[in-house]
């Protein structure tokens, strides 16, 4: 039925021009006349070139429908309702999330750069930087699934968890069990999953039967079948709140290939953070503004009071250890911040010794190649690792495609040759990090609901370092004379994909 359905909604305008076949000269007129304009409307907006180039190009050459197929997308209601919905839930929580002065000032003091970062994170995000706060870096999914099941065992009070991808199995089917256990005690325990990201992973209706469980349970996006471009902007991110003092989030779902318990591409390779203390309190706010985004009104109902309770102190009245400063952050697609892009350019643009970053899709646009090229040329030791075994075969060979204007630049690439390595990592200089969901790709920095953590000399940066330079030993390095040997068919192929990458 949903084939059918989406099959009737391409072929209605098909057979519409068929039943007008006698008027085909004017119409086929109007329609080019009307793609020539939409063209130059998109050459005219403000935004990244390469998203530009990507639509014009299609659009001028199927002129009949291109122009008219751009005009519904840009006028699509679901879209706009989201838009909308979004932003009330931001302006209603801002005064939610509160800047201690003293991590801020210690920045001043010790590091401009720093201070720089995590300013522009609390000025055009909204996400303080905290004090207060531990981490500890987890490097494999394997460490990560131990580690989620001891603190969700601790839970007394409350569980959020916000994930893109779950499917039944050993690790989910292991945390189900700790969530069915967690309500019959009296614990609140939320999930919210991404539609597509479930759609083939999930049966049907999953949350009806987890609700019957009294877990408490949302759908971001579920999936109809109606063709929507509101379906582009998935919740990418993966988080899991406990108590309001305990967090984890990074490139880990929750299924059996993330924990090896799968082989599907080779060995996986991932990491997760575990943050605790009152960095937490982004990430709660993080959680609610999802989950109320259904409907923002009830959430702009509750009175102030009402989030106290879900505060990091509120079950945790002792005070908090710290091991340097912590800065939780989200990015999304409906505020045209592109806040993950930036922190990325700020991390590449003040990095003096080395950048090192892990990454699965290699996918970027000019703005980022150049900064990252301008660093290797100014003498930055800039390394990345990226898969060998890819998930998503266009995707992998558009990652190849740019290698080449990267190593001559002067900076490293490796291959993870024992499979897939979908972490999200960037170390730079023994100073700062982050870790999260944000790929190095246009879907991830334009279209997803991402998140991370910036981090200030705390124990998980020393972490990520290590994990990095460990990996290296099971990686084969990218030479210039590799990049050269790839037949001409080949480089033809990937550079028609890199023109199209930003709509992949």
């Amino acid at each position: 039925m949903v084939v059918l359905l989406l099959a009737f909604q391409v072929a209605f305008p098909i057979i519409g021009l068929y039943v007008l076949s006698d008027y085909f000269i004017y119409i086929n007129t109007v329609l080019r006349i009307v793609s020539i304009v939409v063209a130059i409307y998109i050459f005219n907006r403000p935004g990244n070139p390469e998203y530009k180039l990507a639509w014009v190009i299609p659009i001028l050459i199927f002129p009949l429908f291109g122009g008219l197929f751009y005009i519904l997308y840009r006028l699509q209601a679901s879209i706009k309702h989201l838009r909308l919905r979004m932003l009330a839930i931001l302006e209603a929580t801002q005064p939610l999330l509160e800047q201690n002065p003293e991590p801020m000032e210690r920045l001043r003091k010790e590091n401009h750069g720093a201070q720089s970062q995590a300013n522009y994170l609390f000025q055009d995000g909204g996400y303080p930087v905290y004090d207060n706060t531990t981490t500890e870096y987890l490097s494999t999914g394997e460490i990560k699934f131990a580690r989620l099941k001891d603190e969700l065992s601790k839970a007394r009070h409350y569980i959020f968890l916000e994930y893109f991808i779950i499917q039944e199995g050993i690790m989910w089917n292991s945390v189900l069990e700790i969530l069915e256990e967690k309500v019959k005690k009296g614990v609140d325990v939320r999930l919210l999953f991404d539609g597509m990201g479930c759609l083939t992973t999930l049966p049907a209706d999953y949350e009806r039967e987890l609700r019957k469980k009294g877990i408490q349970c949302k759908v971001f996006n579920p999936f109809v079948p109606v063709l929507s471009t509101v379906y582009n902007n998935r919740d990418h991110r993966k988080i899991a709140v406990i108590d309001g003092h305990t967090a984890f989030t990074g490139g880990i779902n929750l299924a059996d290939e993330y924990i090896n318990a799968y082989v599907k591409y080779g060995h996986w390779k991932d990491s997760s953070i575990l943050v605790k203390g009152e960095g937490v309190w982004s990430f709660t706010m993080l959680f609610l503004q999802m989950w109320y985004c259904d409907d923002p009104a009830a959430l702009c109902a509750l009175p102030r009071s009402e989030f106290d309770q879900y505060r990091p102190s509120y079950y945790h009245p002792q005070e908090f250890d710290s091991d340097g400063l912590v800065q939780p952050y989200g990015d999304s697609p409906m505020d045209n911040q592109r806040v993950g892009e930036n922190v990325y350019l700020n991390l590449i643009y003040g990095a003096k010794d080395y950048l090192y970053i892990t990454t699965p899709y290699l996918i970027m646009d000019s703005e980022l190649r150049y900064a990252l090229c301008v660093a290797a040329k100014r003498g930055v030791d800039v390394r990345f690792i990226t898969p060998f075994v890819p998930d998503k075969a266009l995707v992998h060979m558009t990652t190849r495609s740019g290698y080449q204007e990267l190593v001559e630049a002067g900076i490293r690439i490796y291959e993870y040759t024992p499979g897939f390595i979908h972490s999200k990592t960037v170390v730079c200089d023994d100073q700062v990090a982050t870790v999260g969901t944000i790929n190095f790709d246009f879907r991830s920095l334009y279209l997803h609901f991402e998140c991370g953590v910036w981090m200030y000399h705390t124990k998980a940066m020393k972490q990520v370092k290590a994990d990095f330079l460990e990996t290296l030993q099971s990686c084969q390095e990218i030479t210039l004379e590799d990049c050269k040997k790839v037949p001409v068919y080949r480089r033809l192929f990937w550079s028609m994909l890199r023109l199209f990458s930003p709509l992949m």
